[in-house]
């Protein structure tokens, strides 16, 4: 059996040449060596792949099958590099094919979906497929490409970049609190409280409320960022949320400053043998850049 390695790129071009030439005169000019140096090289090839690219005749070479087959290839890789060529040179190189992105419910319903929206409008040959997951996808096995977490410990197998600050405060039902400037923390601490459950015991605001409220003023528990906030928004109790989520709805109320010990990191991750696959590296710039435009909202900034 042949070994593929015996064949280079240089050997396809020599019989395109001699082909187009009809002889190894031509092919030689073209190629600026000697008619002996073609002679050699073409004598070298067919005894590496143990059959005859030419017929010699008279009126000159003739591409036997086999040769037929190594010209049609060549004259196809030269397709090739002369398109990515202009590719290159008119800028319009773009990423193609699908992209598996996991995130939560949360970020994906208060922040990316728009993002996402505005980056398959520039690179619609981009295929998006996202995975809502609270868990640390094992992106090793290809369960997904990117993963976008609010975390301050993201994996050590993953890099990527820290994007911004997620900012947490304070909230209650507005209609609740008609006078928030005369309240102070012993106060507050008093009111019913709605926290996250156990599953997300390991979030700083979580443990916050876990650690600080009496356990008789906790008098609500759900699982999800989402629910924590529609609970608020009820009037069943008041309990930390995102800035960034709780800002947007205008019948909460922030009843302190943003709390350093309750914000998190914003991480876009992807795994190392990933990082400079194109439509990774074009869809991670993106986000930055988006994000960065919102960074000073989901740092607590206000609407």
């Amino acid at each position: 059996m042949l070994d593929p390695q015996t064949l280079a790129w240089d050997d396809f071009k020599l019989v395109r040449l001699i082909a187009e030439a009809k002889g190894l005169a031509g092919a030689a000019e073209r190629l600026g060596v000697n008619h002996s140096t073609v002679f050699r090289r073409l004598g070298q090839l067919e005894d590496a792949i143990g059959t005859k690219l030419f017929e010699r005749h008279r009126t000159g070479y003739a591409l036997t099958a086999a040769g037929e087959e190594m010209a049609a290839l060549a004259e196809r890789m030269d397709d090739d590099v002369a398109g990515f060529a202009r590719k290159l040179a008119g800028q319009v190189l773009s990423p193609a094919g699908e992209l598996r992105v996991t995130t939560n419910d949360t970020l994906l319903t208060h922040l990316l979906t728009p993002l996402f929206a505005r980056f398959c409008q520039q690179c619609p040959d981009v295929r998006l497929d996202v995975v809502l997951s609270n868990q640390a996808l094992n992106l090793s096995k290809r369960d997904a490409d990117v993963a976008i977490r609010a975390t301050d410990t993201p994996p050590e197998t993953l890099v990527g970049r820290r994007a911004a600050t997620l900012a947490w405060a304070l909230y209650g039902r507005a209609a609740d609190f008609p006078q928030p400037g005369t309240l102070d923390l012993p106060t507050l601490f008093a009111h019913a409280w709605v926290a996250l459950g156990d599953n997300l015991g390991a979030v700083k605001a979580a443990r916050f409320v876990r650690e600080r409220v009496a356990p008789e003023r906790i008098v609500y528990k759900v699982n999800t960022v989402l629910g924590l906030t529609e609970a608020v928004e009820a009037g069943i109790g008041i309990g930390p949320l995102p800035c960034f989520i709780a800002d947007a709805r205008a019948a909460l109320l922030r009843l302190a400053p943003p709390n350093s010990y309750f914000s998190t990191g914003l991480w876009l991750l992807t795994h190392p043998d990933l990082r400079h696959s194109a439509r990774v590296r074009v869809f991670l710039d993106f986000l930055a850049a988006e994000i960065t435009k919102l960074r000073k909202y989901l740092e607590g900034g206000g609407r």
